[in-house]
């Protein structure tokens, strides 16, 4: 039974939507799981044996268990993700422990994004508003990938894509307070590894 996998830093996601574009899946997992830790790797392939099935690999076990607890039956692209350990260790991982020797370059590289991203966020007093204003979100940003990163948050009500401009967006929650802990807690996202999401209060 899966339960008797030891839990470890790369989680086997299956019961995908096999509609969805393999960029547009990596991308929308990396979205959705790099709130937990930092990300390796994710692995998604659209051979016919391997249709509907991803690998996320975490940098480390506890933020692989901590993604796999909270996003267990999480509704992604309309169908309930199933989550277990991987049996075997990820290449990536093999490079990180030894296998392999990760080049110095590399590793300084997935260092920083994690380190003194969110200081930015309360710079400038700002009046808080139950609807939160979006900025510096890569081109290939849709509304559902926004939805799955928010409705996680108590109060969420919707997202609003601006027609004509990529880059901003707009969500609404029931109250100040709820818009206030999601913005907390997601601004300086990083929605892509080169784009940083800002999250101010939308002015009144």
């Amino acid at each position: 039974m899966s339960i008797d996998i030891p839990p470890n830093q790369t989680l086997y996601v299956n019961n995908l939507n096999e509609k969805v574009k393999k960029e547009e899946l990596k991308k929308s997992l990396y979205a959705i799981f790099s709130q937990f830790g930092a990300i390796l790797d994710i692995i998604a392939m659209k051979t016919l044996k391997m249709r509907g099935q991803a690998f996320v690999v975490f940098e480390d076990i506890s933020s692989a268990t901590n993604a796999l607890r909270a996003m267990q039956g999480f509704p992604f692209y309309e169908k309930p993700m199933r989550i277990t350990y991987c049996k075997s260790k990820s290449d990536a991982v093999a490079k990180k422990d030894g296998s392999y020797v990760p080049r110095e370059k590399k590793v300084r590289e997935k260092r920083k994004p994690d380190e003194g991203m969110p200081h930015a966020a309360g710079s400038q007093e700002e009046l808080p508003n139950k609807i939160l204003f979006l900025t510096n979100l890569p081109e290939e940003t849709t509304e559902l990938m926004l939805s799955m990163l928010f409705n996680q948050f108590p109060g969420y009500k919707e997202v609003r894509l601006v027609p004509g401009r990529h880059d901003i967006a707009f969500v609404e929650f029931e109250s100040e307070i709820q818009a206030a802990t999601a913005r907390n807690s997601l601004n300086g996202f990083k929605i892509t590894p080169t784009h940083q999401m800002n999250i101010a209060f939308a002015k009144k």
